[in-house]
């Protein structure tokens, strides 16, 4: 449940391309004593079981990797390589999972948010992703990384080391989004069985019933009813948007409680682009990383973050937004039928809008950009696509739902 910053009052703008986190040491990552031969010993252990090749000692590197700060529980992110006595490379992959108490933006919450966020948010849930049960809903041609092993840490922390995925360079372009979409729709079919939704202990919509009244709440309504704010030189024109979606906003709990009355899924949950990688080696696989709101969800919630990932990490302008919705939807239910799911395929289209609406419709505005703006200067392209996005998500919930 990613509740970022990006507008908590009018602060500072939130990016996408975030510099990296600071680096820790291997041995904290590898769970053992700082002296390099406790690293060597332990080093030695995870290489072999994961490649089956012995690493050179002393040899390892470890490198910190950028990533978007979306979830709090990421502590950081992380890259291990080196080289093997044959001199051949190996190389694994270190998420470090953590608490929510040592997350930096928690005390840009109001204390009473933020010690509800803290005792309810599931850090550990990325886990989930190797369940057994979640593993074998999984459809051929969507995998996870393999793991290589899980350390517990001190003070609730938890390193995930797993398979370094070589990553292809290839193009979103429209078939790559239908091909993820129908492996999308067949995964949450797969996932309305009752033993995966088992898999989670809360109820359905919880995450963006969560979202929604928290994050959607504070730094999405409160600024959306300032006037002062929208009165800016670069919103004043888009005054409607505020209203429309400030009117929306009283709706929220009747359209939180109608998704929750549909067929439910447990969705990958942050299935952008950028979290279904396609590997160097098999462009028509695609390898799923990084699950969250990890809830049962309305068939048709992960269809939201395959249309906006790109959109808000500037790398496809929100003009293909139509194009792209136009081409998921109905590869998606191809999906669904695929795997004989019958029940819930005429509400996808609402689902999807309206879960996509209450995860990005709201918030997604760049107000930190305008504490720095000049009289004379014009905004950013980031800016200015954030807009963009926002009205197609208002307009397309209005023409699917509301017409």
């Amino acid at each position: 449940m990613d509740l970022t910053t990006e507008a908590l009052g009018h602060g500072a703008r939130v990016r996408d391309d975030l510099p990296p986190v600071p680096t820790t040491t291997l041995a904290a990552l590898l769970g053992c004593d700082a002296d390099q031969h406790a690293v060597d010993r332990a080093l030695d252990e995870l290489v072999t079981a994961s490649t089956g090749r012995h690493p050179r000692p002393g040899d390892a590197r470890l490198t910190t990797v950028a990533h978007s700060m979306g979830s709090p529980a990421t502590g950081g992110v992380y890259r291990v390589s080196g080289t093997t006595a044959d001199g051949s490379a190996w190389s694994l992959f270190c998420k470090l999972l953590q608490h929510v108490r040592h997350w930096p933006d928690l005390r840009l919450l109001p204390p009473h948010v933020a010690t509800h966020f803290a005792d309810s948010f599931p850090w550990r849930s990325e886990l989930e992703l190797w369940d057994p049960v979640v593993q074998a809903s999984l459809p051929q041609g969507l995998r996870s990384p393999r793991l290589a092993r899980v350390v517990e840490l001190p003070e609730d922390r938890v390193a995930v080391w797993q398979e370094d995925v070589g990553v292809s360079d290839a193009e979103w372009d429209d078939a790559r989004f239908a091909r993820a979409a129908h492996l999308l729709g067949r995964w949450n079919a797969r996932s309305t069985a009752t033993d995966v939704l088992a898999v989670s202990g809360f109820p359905p919509g919880f995450a963006l019933r969560m979202y929604a009244e928290q994050a959607v709440a504070a730094r999405g309504l409160v600024p959306l009813r300032d006037d002062g704010l929208w009165g800016h030189p670069w919103l004043v024109a888009h005054r409607d948007l505020a209203s429309r979606l400030t009117a929306l906003g009283e709706r929220i709990p009747a359209l939180l409680d109608r998704l929750d009355s549909l067929t439910q899924a447990l969705p990958h949950g942050d299935a952008s682009p950028q979290n279904l990688l396609v590997p160097a080696h098999d462009d028509a696989e695609l390898v799923v990383i990084d699950v969250s709101f990890r809830s049962p969800h309305v068939v048709g919630f992960d269809l939201g973050q395959l249309l906006v990932g790109l959109v808000h990490a500037d790398v496809v302008p929100a003009s293909r937004m139509p194009a792209i919705a136009a081409t998921i939807v109905p590869a998606y239910v191809e999906g669904l039928a695929a795997e004989g799911l019958t029940t819930g395929l005429e509400t996808v289209p609402e689902a999807f809008a309206t879960s996509a609406l209450l995860r990005s419709g709201f918030d997604g505005f760049l107000y930190g950009e305008l504490a720095h703006a000049a009289p004379a200067d014009a905004p950013s392209a980031s800016f200015t696509q954030r807009i963009e996005m926002t009205r197609f998500l208002v307009d397309q919930f209005t023409r699917t739902v509301d017409a």
